[in-house]
């Protein structure tokens, strides 16, 4: 399949060609741990072990990779499994990483609690300001991390901008595009050199699998990352990796609705009385609206808000909804909400990464914007 043709024609048809055996137009799922050798060291079709390779994976790894515009795609067991794998590789005893001020709380408590006990050291900078990620960096740094949009309090990073910061000082950019998805924003065209996703979120899009994705321009790094994905071995199953492949044919058309309804659902949070501040790239006031202009094609389906009353009574908004099921993880079909203080973001209390408590975040759906819209305001009352 060309990297040439439109996106929508490439998440439909890259790494999936019809089955040369019997002309299946869906790769079949290869429920398999092991592979009949054609003599010793004689690899049919380079498969020996599922760990090492599989063909339902090897579909998604090449369909993955076609979307962002990479050389290498890589598939993991979770978006955790897959950010592991990347600092491992990277990185070694004595290394630094600058990571952004606003992110998933499993990205932090990886960093501060798991990477951090095999001497690794980290700071954090705001990632929406080169110059603070430049102030951070040090002779020592490896890899300069970020988010956008962020998690979840969706900050914008100016991509290109924050790459040139990174590889002027010898460092390697990592772009976690998961609230974006490579249909709104494809951060290796910008200059990142590894994209990081957890695919159970709008890559999968109906919350009935859980995945994570590495993909990577350098094919050199690609070798790298997939030793180590291989060596590790936290890689996806083949039957995740279907339903991942099956969800991604319908990414451009679900994303086109999430954002249509996020647009609807910032409208009437601006103009509630009981909504203090909304966080929303798409918002002309958000501070790099126009950076987020630049390097999106649209704002994408999530959207926080802060409420009057504070912690107990954004609490109650999240109780109170019907429509939108109480909830973690986003990206899915259904709309989710949550209070990230005592949910998703528990984990950075006490830190620079400590989000309001008066936070609530909201994954925009797919249903009908109306009765989303309806559902909304009884829950803000």
């Amino acid at each position: 399949m060309s990297d040439q043709h439109s996106f929508e024609t490439l998440a439909i048809h890259a790494g999936q060609e019809a089955d040369p055996l019997t002309g299946a137009v869906v790769p079949p799922i290869y429920q398999v741990s092991t592979y009949k050798q054609d003599g010793v060291g004689g690899l049919r079709g380079g498969y020996e072990y599922s760990r090492s390779a599989n063909p339902t994976r090897t579909a998604l790894e090449e369909n993955l990779a076609a979307l962002e515009g990479g050389v290498r795609g890589l598939a993991f067991a979770s978006g955790l499994a897959a950010e592991d794998t990347l600092l491992r590789t990277l990185l070694a005893p004595g290394d630094h990483v600058v990571i952004p001020n606003d992110a998933y709380g499993g990205t932090f408590r990886l960093f501060a609690k798991v990477v951090s006990r095999w001497g690794v050291e980290w700071s954090v900078a705001d990632t929406s300001s080169p110059d603070a990620v430049r102030a951070a960096i040090r002779p020592e740094t490896k890899a300069v991390w970020v988010e956008t949009p962020s998690n979840p309090l969706l900050g914008i990073t100016d991509i290109a901008a924050v790459a040139g910061v990174a590889h002027e000082a010898g460092a390697r950019l990592v772009v976690d595009n998961t609230f974006a998805s490579p249909y709104l924003q494809q951060p290796l065209s910008l200059g990142a050199d590894v994209v990081v996703h957890s695919t159970t979120k709008y890559m999968g899009g109906h919350s009935d699998v859980v995945g994570g994705a590495l993909i990577t321009a350098d094919a050199g790094l690609g070798e790298e990352l997939a030793y180590h994905q291989n060596a590790m071995g936290a890689v996806a199953g083949p039957f995740d990796s279907w339903l991942t492949l099956r969800g991604i044919k319908t990414l451009a058309v679900r994303m086109d609705r999430h954002t249509a309804n996020a647009e609807r659902v910032v409208e009437l949070l601006v103009s509630h009385p009981k909504v203090t501040q909304v966080y929303y790239p798409g918002l002309p006031e958000h501070p790099l609206h126009e950076v987020a202009a630049k390097q999106m094609r649209g704002f994408g389906g999530m959207v926080s808000f802060r409420v009057a009353g504070g912690e107990e009574a954004a609490v109650e908004v999240c109780n109170r909804a019907k429509l939108f099921t109480l909830g973690e993880s986003l990206g899915g079909v259904e709309s989710l909400i949550e209070h990230p203080g005592r949910m998703t973001h528990a984990s950075v209390a006490g830190s620079q990464l400590e989000v309001p408590a008066d936070l609530v975040r909201a994954s925009v759906g797919i249903e009908s914007v109306d009765d989303l819209l309806a559902d909304l305001t009884q829950a803000l009352g």
